[in-house]
């Protein structure tokens, strides 16, 4: 997929101030300091889309862009550390998960993490919510070009073997570096997807609107982005109602 325009659309404070479902969605999230600004920015090929900070949670908004006049980028507030009131941390982190759950045109979630690290808690629960909610997501892990191969690994597979523990199939797995450009093709490739999957779906029933969240023709078999069904029995789960 190429990028031939990228026009910022808006910066709403919650759900009901986001633009019409006319166009899919695609929303990228993850713990703050995750490099989802740089990330954003290498996808869609401008330096300055989305703003890079050092202050880890500098995303407060609900940013949304117009991507080739035929699909949305949704840059989602981070989680984790934000230097923010708390009140005001408890707002936006509200409206985010509003927007996850009841966006009709939402059509997948990129969940970021660090594959520096070991599995974080906080990250394991807000995929864990992800598959609760039955929202479709795939898992993006960032900054490969600041960690030795060998480690990236270890950590994915530490990440994917806690999941297996719950959930008989697993989600998509990438690695990309906003540095390298690592992962922008493959990335790209999944909105691509969705987008030839949402085509031949509107065609087959050409009034159904809006565009609701539809995954690829894969869904359900290993590897696939996680939709509702996916998932089996979990005998313990830890804060059940809590978005991250």
């Amino acid at each position: 997929m190429n990028i031939s325009s990228a026009i910022f659309d808006c910066s709403a404070p919650d759900l009901d101030s986001c633009p019409d479902e006319s166009l899919p969605e695609f929303a990228f999230i993850g713990r703050s300091n995750v490099g989802k600004s740089s990330l954003l920015n290498m996808l869609s090929g401008k330096l300055d889309l989305a703003r890079v900070s050092p202050t880890p949670g500098f995303t407060k908004l609900i940013n949304i862009f117009t991507m080739n006049k035929t699909w949305r980028l949704v840059d989602l507030p981070g989680y984790g550390f934000a230097h923010v009131a708390r009140k005001d941390m408890a707002q936006f982190n509200e409206a985010v998960a509003d927007y996850l759950q009841h966006r009709k045109n939402l059509c997948c979630v990129f969940a970021l993490i660090d594959s520096g690290l070991a599995p974080q808690k906080i990250d394991q629960e807000f995929v864990e919510w992800l598959a609760l909610h039955a929202i479709p997501f795939v898992l993006v892990f960032t900054k490969t070009d600041r960690v030795p191969p060998a480690k990236v690994q270890a950590n994915i597979e530490a990440f994917r073997e806690h999941l297996a523990e719950s959930y008989e199939n697993l989600p998509q797995i990438f690695t990309c570096s906003a540095t390298t450009k690592q992962g922008r093709r493959e990335l790209l490739g999944v909105i691509k997807e969705i987008m030839a999957a949402n085509s031949d779906r509107e065609q087959a029933e050409p009034e159904a609107q809006p565009i609701p969240a539809v995954a690829p023709p894969s869904v359900g078999a290993p590897g696939a982005i996680w939709t509702e069904g996916t998932k089996k029995p979990r005998n313990k789960r830890t804060h059940p109602g809590r978005p991250w």
